[in-house]
């Protein structure tokens, strides 16, 4: 009877201490990803200026990744001062004209990772140089950098090209050959008419 005691005894202090463990392996766990190198990539690795970069990046966790841009080199530059030369081989300077930036682009922002820790986004530069791109989650880190250029300038002889403005004095010496050569039309047709007179009425004639 005694022994039949302790048995249950111990039976009921073994029931009672697996209930915390069973009740916490039912409880739902937080999902373990596996360690990863993050990666991100830019494509193209050069554009011109008013082109966009794609961003993609991939090794993170779910959820927001924070992106800062740093940017060296120069920002746009006006162009130089240069020279136009009129048709007489006078030159004419031109002055450089300061290049009215657009809404810049911003140089922190965040992005949203997907379930597999991936993301795709664009970006478009409003400045020359290199832009080096870094997204930090936590201690998940990792750069890429792209090369803005400037704007390609148009062909030579296409409306708004890259040529140099005209100046009005370019234009004198076909203005002034024209009439030239209507001048001299005219004194010919004077003087033919007048040797038509002169022989009809038998001028000098003895």
């Amino acid at each position: 009877m005694r022994l039949s005691r302790i048995f249950m005894a111990l039976t009921v202090g073994l029931a009672v201490a697996a209930v915390p463990t069973a009740a916490g392996a039912a409880q739902p766990q937080p999902p373990v990803y596996p360690p990863t190198n993050p990666s991100l990539t830019i494509s193209p690795p050069t554009i011109r200026l008013g082109e966009t970069f794609t961003i993609r990046a991939e090794g993170f966790l779910p959820g927001a990744v924070a992106i800062t841009v740093a940017i060296s080199g120069n920002p746009n530059a006006a162009p130089a001062q240069g020279s136009v030369r009129r048709s007489d081989g006078s030159a004419v300077a031109m002055t450089a004209v300061a290049y009215q930036q657009p809404q810049p682009a911003p140089t922190a922002f965040s992005a949203t990772a997907d379930d597999n820790g991936e993301f795709t986004i664009t970006y478009r530069p409003t400045r020359t140089g290199r832009h080096t791109f870094t997204a930090t989650q936590g201690n998940r880190v990792d750069s890429a950098t792209g090369i803005v250029l400037p704007a390609r300038p148009d062909r030579p002889g296409r409306p708004g090209g890259g040529n140099l403005p005209v100046t009005g004095d370019s234009l004198g010496t076909p203005v002034k050959l024209g009439g030239g050569l209507a001048g001299a039309g005219a004194v010919l047709v004077l003087l033919s008419l007048a040797w038509r007179r002169r022989g009809r009425f038998g001028v000098g004639s003895r």
